[in-house]
């Protein structure tokens, strides 16, 4: 009615309320319970407090596999973002119809299965059917040669699998950019890349973020491809949970490793997050 205002009410939060418990804390909660259990031959637990799982969690080890799981998400974040980026800014500049083609196409490779990306990109660098026959038959190397498994692949791998979310979460905002300031700026003298990264990057500043974040949560979790295209020194933290749980039948130890990478994602994103919020109030 006239001269009330429109207020939401207040039981539509409950269902996602309820799901957030359910699927979520209720769960979480469960996996706490368990890392903390002790363990007995044949796979089974018993309910206690033991924090043998976390102390061994904290070895030279499984340190290392932490920091080779963050750094690897890490490494493809940056990668994918730092490609989106200018592709989703040519992308905003094209006409209607070629951008819902590409958007297209872009959804079609999110529907691939990381099982179809990983051994494709297998046969793609491999000795018999990859990239190194056409080096080779170019003469820019002296022989063909397989490029997996390694880190190389590995990171292209997760890339492939990551630009399409960059990508779409870059391009709403992209989209909406007023053309008229990067115009501006080339009127005053400023340079098309001096512009990109004067003008463009600081009005992206927010969705950068929120894509860095994106991927590197969807890379941290990654599990088959570290095992069909890096080394055992590239396995991430999910292949050793995997490991643990089903194979080693330690479902505490690999309880307690998924509470630690749960807790850093969670951490890594409330970090990036108080970043964004800084600098946008400096800005």
């Amino acid at each position: 009615m006239k001269g009330r205002e429109a207020t939401t009410p207040g039981w539509l939060g409950i269902l996602p309320g309820t799901a957030l418990v359910v699927l979520f804390l209720i769960p979480f909660g469960i996996m706490l319970a368990v890392s903390v259990a002790q363990r007995e031959t044949g796979g089974f637990y018993q309910w206690g407090f033991d924090l043998s799982g976390y102390q061994r969690f904290l070895s030279a080890f499984f340190g290392g596999v932490l920091l080779t799981s963050v750094g690897i998400a890490a490494g493809t974040a940056a990668i994918a973002v730092a490609l989106a980026l200018p592709f989703t800014v040519i992308l905003a500049g094209l006409s209607r119809r070629t951008q819902t083609a590409i958007l297209v196409v872009l959804l079609s490779v999110l529907s691939l299965s990381e099982v179809i990306v990983g051994f494709s990109v297998s046969t793609l660098l491999s000795q018999t059917a990859g990239v190194g026959n056409i080096l080779a038959w170019l003469g820019l190397t002296a022989e063909a040669r397989a490029y997996t498994p390694s880190l190389f692949a590995l990171m292209t791998g997760l890339t492939y699998l990551s630009f399409p979310y960059a990508v779409l979460v870059l391009y709403p905002p992209v989209a909406r950019l007023d053309p008229e300031l990067a115009q501006a700026a080339r009127t005053m003298g400023a340079s098309p890349l001096r512009t990109f990264f004067s003008v463009t990057m600081p009005l992206l500043r927010a969705p950068l973020l929120g894509a860095l974040i994106l991927v590197f949560v969807f890379a941290l979790g990654s599990y088959l491809l570290p095992q069909v295209l890096g080394r055992p020194e590239h396995w991430t933290l999910s292949v050793h949970i995997t490991d643990q749980a089903i194979y080693q039948s330690n479902l505490p130890f690999a309880a307690a490793m998924a509470a630690f990478l749960l807790l850093v994602a969670l951490a890594m994103v409330g970090v990036a997050l108080l970043l964004a919020r800084e600098k946008g109030d400096r800005a």
